[in-house]
């Protein structure tokens, strides 16, 4: 091999390392402390009709669809994308409290709301948050402007569903065509490997 290739591996090889890693913690690490863990008995039920006791607003309305939750060019895309225009304004999805509002690797700027049935919600890419860690939120309290830092080509809002530091499709709660919640309540099980959603009646 040649002296000057040999040398531009050396260079080159560990800065894709680093650009590997950066995405998998961006993309897939975001854990932050919770005391809304699964219960003793390693389940939680997450009603709908629950969470709209206290409110309900859809996080950005007359938004259009660009990307689902799942398995994306080889990688798990971890919520849903969805857009309306640069600046527009996102609101909290439900009641709840601010438990990161900050710059996170892909992500970029982000906004995790906990609400009070253990289910979090996660808002990045945002242009700016407006809102700050510990503060108290309701259904429907602006959030963030949705923008496109971290990890994002243009601009729209990364929006996942979370249980103990886990994304699970928000589709199963979330109706994103018709910007409004889904009858069925859900039963989330911890496993090993993470945590098992399913509809329930």
């Amino acid at each position: 091999m040649k002296k000057w290739l040999y040398i531009v591996l050396l260079t080159v090889l560990p800065l894709v390392s680093m650009a590997q890693d950066y995405y998998d913690v961006g993309v897939k690490h975001i854990k932050i402390t919770t005391s809304s863990e699964l219960n003793d008995k390693q389940e939680l039920i997450i009603c709908p009709m629950d969470l709209m006791e206290d409110g309900f607003c859809f996080p950005l309305p007359n938004c259009k669809i660009l990307s689902p939750y799942g398995m994306r060019n080889g990688r798990m895309h971890s919520g849903w994308d969805i857009k309306t225009y640069a600046n527009d304004t996102i609101r909290c999805a439900f009641e709840g409290e601010v438990v990161l509002s900050q710059w996170f690797a892909d992500y970029g700027n982000c906004v995790i709301v906990r609400h009070p049935n253990g289910l979090e919600t996660l808002y990045s890419h945002n242009v700016k948050n407006l809102v700050k860690k510990g503060e108290k939120v309701k259904a429907g309290t602006p959030l963030s402007l949705e923008g496109h830092t971290g990890r994002a080509t243009g601009d729209h809002l990364h929006f996942e569903t979370r249980v103990s530091n886990q994304h699970f499709d928000p589709n199963l709660l979330f109706d994103f065509e018709n910007h409004c919640l889904r009858k069925d309540c859900l039963r989330i099980t911890k496993k090993k490997s993470g945590i098992k959603v399913k509809k329930i009646k």
